[in-house]
């Protein structure tokens, strides 16, 4: 029997051969280990399966792990030891900060010459000479000579049909349309008013004052309002936290305060007046009521909740000023610096590459469930197709 069954599996077909080899893997339980670690593998690349595990590991951060429980008396105090050792390590770290912003003055003071120039070329009050304006873009590179004079008359023949602007026209409102988180704070109404923005300052707080920062906001001559500087201030702390010195993670903003803004009558965007209807309960007589009410502003930037002594705020007041602080940095730390690569939009893209390999990413896995969806037999496409035009929601 043994002589049979030998000869009839060297006679056997090598396709045969590899059925029976999968149905030992079946036996063996190995085709079920494989299925578990293609879900496992499909599982982790879902993002929202990976943020929901992310915020358990969160969570998880810091919690005793009973590991510190089970150590011996001595080596607990020794590890005591090395904490305190961590608090010095942050109130050296604090000082360190503390240079770092000494160095940010220092330089600011280099730039600053830069800066007034950029601002007098913006409102025309400098003219720049030819060699200044000479610039030779990468794609010019590849350009011919007589390529390069073509588009040289073509450029001349449009500049002689438009007017002679002075300056760069709109160009504060411009960075500001450009970057999406100052976009969205922008109103119709506040366009006309940011037209006549000439120039945006960062003054830092003088050596041995508390670690603060200013924007300073300069307007030319307007119908709007008097100021011709609008400020915004930012106080920082540079110093761990005696209650939980090792949160301490650099300068952070502890406050911020705006200026009044002297509004022309008429002219203040940040309040409107609405007229609402009321009826006597008694009598049924209606009449007309007219009340001034906030009215979304870029303005109400320069108006920031105040925070209280206690430092107790509401959940509103705290995303105001959460989203106060993070624009007040970006303003400070790009937008000033960078100001002529937002207004082109160079710097937007430079951003944006920080999320194309994400993009990417997501592309891919729709690809990919959309093939599977064409290799699925029992799937539907009449399923996924968009309802009738009536049985939409209105």
């Amino acid at each position: 029997m043994a002589d049979i069954d030998n000869k009839d599996q060297a006679e056997m077909d090598p396709a045969d051969m590899e059925d029976v080899e999968e149905v030992e893997e079946e036996e063996t339980g190995e085709d079920e280990n494989s299925k578990a670690r293609q879900l496992t593998v499909q599982m982790m690349q879902n993002p929202q399966i990976l943020a929901a595990l992310q915020e358990r590991l969160d969570g998880l951060n810091g919690s005793p792990s009973g590991y510190m429980e089970s150590l011996p008396k001595v080596v607990k105090r020794r590890v005591n030891a090395l904490k305190n050792l961590q608090v010095k390590c942050a109130h050296i770290e604090a000082k360190f900060y503390e240079e770092v912003h000494e160095l940010e003055r220092k330089y600011a003071a280099l730039y600053q010459p830069l800066f007034d120039k950029r601002s007098d070329i913006v409102k025309a009050a400098y003219e720049p000479t030819d060699e200044e304006c000479e610039w030779k873009a990468d794609e010019e590179e590849e350009l011919t000579d007589e390529m390069k004079e073509k588009a040289k008359l073509e450029e001349e023949k449009k500049d002689e049909e438009k007017e002679d602007p002075k300056g760069i026209p709109e160009f504060w409102l411009t960075v500001f349309k450009n970057v999406d988180l100052l976009s969205d704070m922008l109103q119709e109404h506040d366009e006309p008013i940011l037209k006549h923005l000439q120039d945006i300052k960062v003054k830092f707080s003088d050596p041995g004052q508390p670690m603060s920062f200013t924007l300073e906001f300069h307007f030319e001559a307007n119908d709007f309002f008097t100021n011709t500087v609008l400020t915004k201030t930012y106080k920082m702390r540079s110093e761990p936290d005696e209650n939980d010195p090792f949160s301490f993670d650099g300068p952070e903003i502890m406050c911020c305060t705006g200026c009044t803004i002297d509004w022309t009558k008429g002219k203040n965007v940040t309040l409107k007046t609405i007229k609402k209807k009321q009826k006597h309960k008694g009598r049924g007589t209606v009449r007309t009521v007219t009340k001034t009410v906030p009215n979304d502003s870029f303005f109400n930037f320069f108006a920031p909740p105040e925070v209280p002594e206690n430092g107790e705020l509401d959940e509103d007041s705290e995303a105001v000023l959460a989203a106060d602080f993070e624009i007040g940095h970006f303003i400070r730390e790009r937008i000033v610096p960078r100001a002529v690569l937002y207004f082109t939009g160079e710097a937007i893209e430079d951003d944006d590459d920080d999320y194309d390999e994400e993009g990417e990413e997501a592309d891919d896995e729709e690809g990919e469930e959309e093939a599977d969806e064409e290799n699925d037999p029992d799937y539907d496409p009449k399923k996924d197709a968009a309802p009738p035009a009536e049985c939409k929601q209105q």
